[in-house]
């Protein structure tokens, strides 16, 4: 296969954290990971259509699987532009916007890794995870802007955020109690409220069927303490809405802090995940924010996995 980037430049990104988000010891192992997939789905859909001519026959790739994770992670972490990565992989841009399509979604599939035996896909595993080990879990919703849709389309109005009233899709972000990643949902429009979105996403019933787990929300999820047996924890109400007396005051406000000071973590993991700058405000299509959340989580959690490693050892 024709090598498009010189040896010594994709050595060079591959050794630069700041290029990359990720140490060259992560990506070696999502080269070893992610390779394999990728060819199977690329021989499974070369195999599925009526061909002239065998498989592996024609044309080879210009942009070898390296070359195509290293456009796809520099993409997420500093939203590059399709045209900008083509130039510099004297490729196509329709090139770049197919790789970036393929190893996208394998990406955001992986789940976020714990340890490097262990990995949370859905909702329920991280439930059973933080009952299985007595830890608490922190969630929050963080939005993220997003294209106008087209005038005259009917759910034209749904992406508008009641909060920052911006267009914007909404996800809710799942850590422990020392802010690591442990789960990004699907993406949902950002009118759908932060409590209407943990019942879609089945965290009422998980929390009251599943092992008692203590759970940190923000005031957007008051409610589902009452409906969880008390296993969501979300800040003290006020009694006195005016002219409360200064014992109470401060009583109110010590409590307040205590609780902030235990959720904070989870604003953590969020500012982390936003570093990414596909995250920051996307222009693409809508329909990618999924893939790109869960994407991000999964690479995030992975390099985090991988330092806790490194430190154990030393």
């Amino acid at each position: 296969m024709v090598c498009v980037v010189g040896n010594r430049t994709r050595a060079a990104v591959l050794r630069s954290q700041q290029i990359t988000g990720l140490s060259s010891e992560v990506i070696a192992e999502l080269v070893a990971e992610i390779g394999p997939l990728w060819h199977e789905r690329h021989q499974a859909t070369l195999a599925s259509r009526p061909r002239r001519r065998a498989v592996g026959a024609g044309a080879k790739h210009k942009l070898v699987f390296v070359d195509r994770l290293l456009a796809t992670l520099i993409h997420l972490r500093h939203g590059a532009t399709h045209d900008v990565l083509a130039c510099w992989f004297d490729v196509d841009r329709s090139t770049i916007t197919r790789a970036i399509g393929e190893v996208r979604p394998l990406l955001a599939q992986r789940g976020c890794t714990i340890t490097p035996g262990l990995r949370l896909r859905t909702l329920a595993e991280v439930v059973d995870h933080l009952g299985e080990n007595q830890q608490t879990g922190i969630i929050d919703g963080t939005e993220i802007r997003v294209r106008r849709p087209a005038a005259g389309r009917k759910d034209r109005d749904k992406f508008i955020s009641g909060k920052n009233k911006q267009n914007a899709v909404k996800s809710m972000v799942f850590t422990d109690a020392d802010g690591r990643l442990l789960y990004c949902s699907p993406a949902e429009p950002a009118s759908c409220a932060d409590i209407t979105h943990a019942r879609k996403l089945g965290l009422v019933r998980l929390l009251a069927d599943g092992p008692a787990v203590e759970i940190l929300a923000d005031a957007g999820y008051q409610g589902l303490g009452a409906q969880t047996g008390g296993r969501v924890v979300t800040p003290p109400h006020r009694k006195f809405k005016k002219n409360a007396p200064d014992w109470y005051e401060e009583i109110h406000e010590q409590r307040r802090k205590a609780h902030s000071s235990r959720r904070i973590r989870v604003e953590h993991g969020i500012a982390h995940l936003k570093n990414w700058r596909a995250l920051a405000r996307h222009h693409g299509r809508r329909e990618h924010m999924s893939d790109i959340i869960q994407a991000i989580a999964a690479l995030l959690s992975h390099q985090q996995a991988a330092t806790l490693a490194i430190d154990e050892r030393v």
